[in-house]
C-alpha cells in the first residue's frame, strides 16, 4: 500500500470513529508525524489530502518546510532556546510549550517574523521522564503567555502513558477537564482556547472519544506495518 493509499485509509478510519461517538469528523485534525520519513513520503501524503505535518527536530522542520511550504507545519518536539528563531517562522502551531522562559523568546521571534504564534501548553501526564508542566502549575504559565502580544494560546497537549489504553483514556479525560476548568476560570480567550492535542498511533481512538481535536500519528500514516 502506498503512502497516499495509507493516508486515505487512515483518514477514513478517523472519520468512522468520529461518527460512531457522535462527533463531526471535521472537528478532528490529523497531524501526520513525518519525523522518520523523507520528503518524498511527505509529498505523497500531501497529494492524498494530508495538510498538517509534525516534526520534532528543528533541522527536520527546516528541510521539510522548504520542500512543502504550502502545508501547515507543527512543531511537536522538545524546544531548545537557541532554535526558537528557526522554529517560529515555520510553525503553524507549536505543541510543546511549557517553560516560562521560552515564552518571551517565542514572542520576540514571532514579532520578528511578523506573525502571531499559535501555541499549546504541554501538560505532563504524571511520568517523570516526560516533559510538560504539572496541571496545577499550568495556570501560571498561561498567565505569563497571555501577557505577550505575539502569542496565541490555542489549547493543551499531552502524551499519555503507553501500554494501557484505559490509563490513556483517563489521561485524555483529565486533559479535557483541565481545559474546561481553565475556560471557566476566564484565564484565556475562549475564542481560540479549544484545542486538545492528544492521541498517537496506539491510542488515537480513545483520544477522539475523549474529545481530542488534534491527533498526532506517524506509523499509522507512513508505516506499512499499519496498512
Amino acid at each position: 500500500m502506498s503512502t497516499a493509499e495509507q493516508y486515505k485509509k487512515f483518514r477514513e478510519e478517523v472519520d468512522e470513529v468520529c461518527r460512531n461517538c457522535g462527533r463531526d469528523p471535521r472537528d478532528v485534525m490529523v497531524v501526520a508525524v513525518s519525523k522518520t520519513v523523507d520528503t518524498n513520503a511527505v509529498l505523497e501524503a500531501s497529494q492524498a489530502g494530508a495538510y498538517d505535518f509534525g516534526e520534532n527536530r528543528p533541522d527536520g522542520l527546516l528541510e521539510k518546510y522548504d520542500a512543502l511550504p504550502q502545508a501547515r507545519w507543527h512543531f511537536i518536539g522538545n524546544i531548545q532556546s537557541r532554535r526558537i528563531p528557526d522554529i517560529v517562522p515555520r510553525s503553524f502551531l507549536i505543541h510543546s510549550v511549557y517553560k516560562v522562559d521560552h515564552l518571551a523568546k517565542i514572542d520576540a521571534a514571532a514579532k520578528a517574523a511578523g506573525k502571531i504564534q499559535n501555541i499549546l501548553l504541554e501538560i505532563n501526564s504524571g511520568e517523570e521522564a516526560k516533559d510538560g508542566v504539572a496541571p496545577d502549575m499550568s495556570f501560571g504559565v498561561l498567565a505569563a503567555a497571555r501577557r505577550l502580544p505575539n502569542i496565541r494560546i490555542c489549547g493543551l497537549m499531552t502524551m499519555a502513558p503507553q501500554g494501557d489504553l484505559e490509563v490513556a483514556r483517563s489521561c485524555f479525560a483529565q486533559l479535557r477537564e483541565l481545559r474546561d476548568e481553565i475556560q471557566a476560570m476566564g484565564l484565556v480567550d475562549d475564542i481560540y482556547f479549544n484545542e486538545l492535542s492528544m492521541g498517537m498511533t496506539e491510542d488515537w481512538r480513545e483520544a477522539i472519544e475523549e474529545g481530542a481535536t488534534i491527533i498526532r500519528v506517524g506509523r499509522a500514516v507512513f508505516s506499512s506495518d499499519f496498512a
